[in-house]
C-alpha cells in the first residue's frame, strides 16, 4: 500500500470528513463540516521539490516551530498562514505515526472551534 493511499484514508476515516478540490484538479481539500484540516498535492504538483507529495496541516504556533525544528521535512505551510500551518513534504523521513499524530492535532483544533453542539457530535465518534 502507498503512503498516499494510506495517508487519504487515515484523512478520511475522520468523523464527518470529507475531501474535494476547490483550488482546482490537484490538490486534494480535507474538511469535517466543511471547515478545511489538511490539504494534500500530488508530487506533479511540486516537480520542483523533488516530486514528494505535500501534506499542509493545522497546527498549534509553538508546536509548528518545534516539529520544523525537528524535521528537516516540515516546513512553514505552503500557501496557508505560515504561524498556523505546516507543511509536510512526504519524502519518508517523518515517520507515520507522527505523521498520523500530526493529523489527529489538525483535525481536532479545527473541531474545538466549531459550535459546542457540532463538536460534541463529533468528539462523540472518537471515543
Amino acid at each position: 500500500m502507498s503512503c498516499i493511499k494510506t495517508i487519504t484514508e487515515y484523512l478520511l476515516a475522520k468523523p464527518f470528513s470529507s475531501v474535494s478540490q476547490p483550488f482546482g484538479e490537484g490538490v486534494d481539500v480535507y474538511k469535517v463540516k466543511d471547515k478545511m484540516f489538511a490539504t494534500l498535492a500530488p508530487e506533479k504538483m511540486r516537480q520542483s521539490q523533488g516530486g514528494h507529495w505535500w501534506l499542509n496541516l493545522k497546527c498549534d504556533p509553538d508546536e509548528a516551530h518545534a516539529l520544523r525544528d525537528i524535521f528537516d521535512a516540515v516546513i512553514p505551510g505552503y500557501h496557508m498562514n505560515k504561524q498556523h500551518w505546516n507543511t509536510v513534504i512526504l519524502d519518508g523521513t517523518v515517520p507515520k505515526g507522527e505523521i498520523e499524530r500530526m493529523i489527529d492535532n489538525s483535525f481536532l483544533l479545527v473541531v474545538k472551534k466549531m459550535r459546542k453542539s457540532e463538536r460534541q457530535a463529533i468528539l462523540l465518534h472518537l471515543s
